[in-house]
């Protein structure tokens, strides 16, 4: 009895440690809180969308962490740094490189490879001045009633973070949702909601 009790310790010991090896984790580092910039309504003032991007000018991590905090961290309280209906925090929020759709687990502000596919083309069928973009935000969320208002929150303090970072983007919705919600393996009650291209300035 013994033997068969260590037996199935080991197999589910190594099958832990085999599923948690699979999963490529990307740590970010801490949002700066302390930055200082322009007043709220200065930067609302300041606005826009932007559709031209440097290509060649690449988002650091501090820049990137941040971006992920303001469009869905989060905050002291243990709370969203959007509002959410019924706290339900139910959008997600994932990132697409060149080498692959990465989930923001804002939890543990940390980047989790979920897939090692090139989706980039599925945001950029219609309007490919989208492909200079150094990074891709994709928003989904299995919520039909209150999802799209959430990623709208969302992408609006992206907006803002931008305009004070010196930082271009655009909110979008023509991109392949069917593509897309295979790419990030989404259930059936997720779906795609929008995409929001961000980088520097052409």
């Amino acid at each position: 009895m013994n033997k068969i009790f260590y037996s199935l310790a080991v197999f589910f010991g190594l099958t832990a440690f085999n599923a948690a090896e699979a999963t490529e984790i990307k740590g970010l580092p801490q949002p700066d809180l302390q930055q200082s910039s322009p007043a709220l309504m200065e930067l609302l003032n300041n606005r826009q969308s932007v559709r031209a991007y440097d290509k060649d000018k690449a988002i650091d991590d501090q820049t990137l962490s941040e971006i992920l905090w303001v469009a869905n961290g989060m905050n002291k309280r243990g709370t969203r740094t959007i509002a959410t209906a019924r706290n339900e925090q139910n959008l997600k929020v994932y990132v697409l490189y060149e080498d692959g759709i990465w989930f923001y687990n804002a939890a543990d502000n940390q980047l989790e490879k979920i897939s090692a596919e090139n989706a980039i083309g599925f945001t950029a069928e219609q309007q490919k001045f989208v492909l200079d973009a150094p990074l891709h935000l994709i928003y989904t969320s299995s919520d039909g009633h209150w999802g799209h208002d959430h990623a709208g929150s969302a992408y609006q303090n992206v907006y803002l973070y931008a305009t004070a970072k010196g930082l271009a983007t655009v909110i979008r919705g023509l991109i392949n949702t069917q593509e897309l919600h295979r790419a990030l393996n989404l259930s059936d009650d997720e779906f795609v909601i929008v995409h929001q291209p961000i980088g520097y300035p052409k």
